[in-house]
C-alpha cells in the first residue's frame, strides 16, 4: 500500500470510528480491516481498544482485539491498563496484565503504565504488598524521580492505613511537589481518619485548587465532622475557589447530616446558577439532602424532575420517605422501582436496607420478611449485616422474638451491637427484661468499656429485684472508668450549626441557655399549678 493509500484508509478509518456507537458497528470494521490486510496494524487496534472501553464498556471484546495481536506495543498495555484502572471491578485484570507484560520481557513498562498499576496495586494484594512490588520495578526501570509516579506511590501507599508512614516519607522527599502531590497526602491522611493531620497539611498548601478543597471537605463529611466540612467550603467559596460537581456533593452531603437547611438551599441556588443540576450525581445529592431536612416534597420534585435517574437516585428518594416514617410512600416508589427493571435501575442491597426500614417504621412484619426473601432468593444479594439489623428491629418491635432469635442463630457473621440493640429495643417495649439481660451482656461482650451498656444492665438488675447484682456492676464500671458516650444535637440559627451534648458547657452562651431553660421550667410548673387550682 503507497503512502497516499494508506493516508486515505487512515483518514476513512477515523472517520468511520467516530460513527460507530455499537458493539456490531465496531465488528463491521473490524472485519473492514482484516480484508484490508490492516488487522494486525497497531493504530488501528488501539482506537478499536480504546473505542470498547471508553464508549461502550465492553472490557471482554477489547481484551479479544488485544490479544488477538501478535506483540502489542507500550500504547496498547496502556490503553488497556488504564481502562481496568479506572473500574474498581477491573483492578485484578490491570494488574494481571502488568504481570503478563513483565514475563514477556517486551514491550518495557514507560512512566505512563505506572500510576495506572499503583492505583490498582491495593485492591489486588493483601496489605501494602502490590504497591511494594510496584515500587520495586519503578526504582529499577528509573523511573523513581519522576513527579507523576511519585504522587501514585504517595497515594497507593495511602490506601493501606497501616502505610501512611511509607506515604509520608515519600511525600517528604519529593524535590518537586505539585498541587496534586499535596491533595494527594491529604486526601490519604482523611481516607485513615487521621483528620488533624490532614487538615494541617492543607494549611501548608502553597496553592490549592477545587480537587485540593474537595479532599478536605469530603474527607470532613466521610469522618463525620460535618460542621468542619461546611467550613471549608464556606472558605472556599470566599477566597475565590469556585466549587465544582464534587465540592457541591460533598456541601450538600454535610448539610443533610447535619441539617443545616439554609445552607443547602443556598449551595442549590448555586448549582442552578451555574447549569450543573442536571448531573445525576448532584441530583442524587440534592435528593438527600432535602430528605434528611424533611423536605420531602422538595427531594420528590427534585427527583421527579431528573432526566437520568439511576438505582442511586431512586435509593435516595424511597431512603427519604423511610427516614421519616412515611412508609406507604418508600413503598410505593419501591414498587415503581422494581416496575422500572432496567439495566441501571435495579434493586441493590443499599435499597433493600431502607426498604426493611420502612416496613419496620410501619409494622409490616409479614411485608419485611417478604422483601428480605425477595432480596435473597430472587436479586441473590448477601444479606449484610445491616439487613439483619433491620430485620431483627422489625420482629422485635412486632413482639416477635422467637423469630428474632431464630434470624439471628442464621446469621452467617457474627451479629453486631445494631443487631442486639435492636432486639434490646424490643424488650423494653414488651417488658421481657429476661431477654433484655440476655441482648445487653451481649452489647458489654462486644464494647466493654462503654458504660451506657453497663448502666442499662444495672437498671434492669434494678427492675428485677438483684441489688446484690446492681452493686457488682456499678462497682465494675467505677474499677473500669467506663464512659458513656453523650448524647447530641444541634441547630441552625442564621445559618450557623450550634452543637450540644448532653451535660455540655462548652457553648460560649451556656449561662443564657440555662437561664431561659430553668425559666421555662418555673413557667411550666406554674402552669401545671394553675391547671390543678382550675380543676
Amino acid at each position: 500500500m503507497s503512502g497516499w493509500e494508506q493516508l486515505k484508509m487512515h483518514q476513512f478509518f477515523l472517520g468511520i470510528v467516530e460513527k460507530c456507537n455499537h458493539l456490531n458497528h465496531l465488528k463491521q470494521l473490524q472485519s473492514f480491516l482484516i480484508t484490508q490486510g490492516q488487522s494486525q496494524t497497531q493504530l488501528y487496534i488501539f482506537k478499536l481498544v480504546r473505542f470498547c472501553t471508553l464508549k461502550i464498556f465492553d472490557f471482554c471484546y477489547a481484551r479479544l482485539l488485544f490479544d488477538h495481536l501478535r506483540a502489542p506495543n507500550v500504547f496498547l498495555y496502556t490503553a488497556l491498563i488504564t481502562a481496568y484502572a479506572s473500574h474498581p471491578n477491573h483492578h485484578s485484570s490491570a494488574f494481571a496484565l502488568y504481570r503478563q507484560m513483565l514475563c514477556k520481557g517486551k514491550p518495557k513498562p514507560n512512566h505512563f503504565i505506572y500510576p495506572h498499576v499503583l492505583k490498582s496495586a491495593p485492591g489486588v494484594l493483601e496489605s501494602d504488598n502490590g504497591t511494594k512490588l510496584v515500587h520495586t520495578h519503578i526504582l529499577k526501570s528509573g523511573f523513581g524521580q519522576y513527579p507523576v509516579i511519585q504522587t501514585a506511590l504517595v497515594d497507593s501507599y495511602s490506601r493501606t492505613g497501616s502505610s501512611i508512614g511509607i506515604a509520608r516519607d515519600l511525600f517528604d522527599e519529593m524535590s518537586e511537589k505539585n498541587v496534586v502531590s499535596w491533595t494527594a497526602m491529604v486526601h490519604g491522611y482523611m481516607r485513615v481518619g487521621d483528620v488533624g493531620k490532614a487538615v494541617s497539611l492543607f494549611d501548608k498548601m502553597p496553592n490549592r485548587d477545587a480537587p485540593s478543597w474537595n479532599a478536605v471537605i469530603g474527607g470532613c463529611t466521610q469522618n463525620g465532622l460535618f460542621s468542619e466540612a461546611i467550613s471549608f467550603f464556606r472558605k472556599m467559596v470566599m477566597v475565590g475557589n469556585w466549587p465544582n460537581q464534587v465540592t457541591v456533593v460533598c456541601g450538600l452531603s454535610a448539610c443533610g447530616q447535619s441539617g443545616m437547611f439554609q445552607l443547602g438551599k443556598s449551595i442549590h441556588g448555586y448549582i442552578f446558577r451555574n447549569g450543573i443540576i442536571d448531573d445525576c450525581l448532584v441530583a442524587n445529592a440534592l435528593i438527600d439532602m432535602y430528605g434528611k431536612c424533611g423536605s420531602l416534597e422538595k427531594a420528590r420534585r427534585i427527583f421527579e424532575m431528573s432526566s437520568k435517574k439511576n438505582s442511586t437516585s431512586w435509593n435516595s428518594i424511597i431512603n427519604c420517605f423511610a427516614l421519616h416514617g412515611q412508609s406507604d410512600k418508600a413503598i410505593s416508589l419501591f414498587e415503581k422501582m422494581i416496575e422500572c427493571n432496567g439495566e441501571d435501575i435495579r434493586p441493590d442491597a443499599v435499597t433493600f436496607i431502607s426498604v426493611l426500614n420502612a416496613c419496620t417504621h410501619g409494622g409490616l412484619v409479614e411485608k419485611g420478611r417478604a422483601y428480605f426473601e425477595l432480596m435473597t432468593n430472587i436479586y441473590n444479594i448477601e444479606p449484610r449485616i445491616q439487613h439483619y439489623g433491620c430485620l431483627i428491629d422489625l420482629l422485635g418491635r412486632a413482639g416477635k422474638f422467637e423469630q428474632a432469635l431464630e434470624v439471628i442463630s442464621e446469621m452467617k457473621m457474627e451479629p453486631d451491637e445494631v443487631v442486639w440493640g435492636s432486639l434490646l429495643n424490643g424488650c423494653k417495649i414488651y417488658g421481657r427484661t429476661d431477654l433484655a439481660e440476655f441482648a445487653v451482656k451481649k452489647l458489654i461482650e462486644i464494647d466493654p468499656d462503654n458504660g451506657g451498656y453497663g448502666i442499662m444492665l444495672a437498671n434492669l438488675y434494678g427492675e428485677l429485684g438483684k441489688w446484690d447484682e446492681v452493686r457488682k456492676v456499678r462497682m465494675k464500671l467505677k474499677e473500669q472508668n467506663a464512659y458513656k458516650t453523650p448524647g447530641c444535637s444541634w441547630i441552625e440559627v442564621d445559618n450557623q450549626v450550634h452543637q450540644f451534648y448532653s451535660v455540655d458547657t462548652k457553648h460560649p452562651r451556656t449561662g443564657e441557655i440555662y437561664n431561659i431553660l430553668e425559666s421555662m421550667v418555673v413557667l411550666a410548673k406554674a402552669h401545671q399549678n394553675l391547671a390543678l387550682f382550675a380543676a
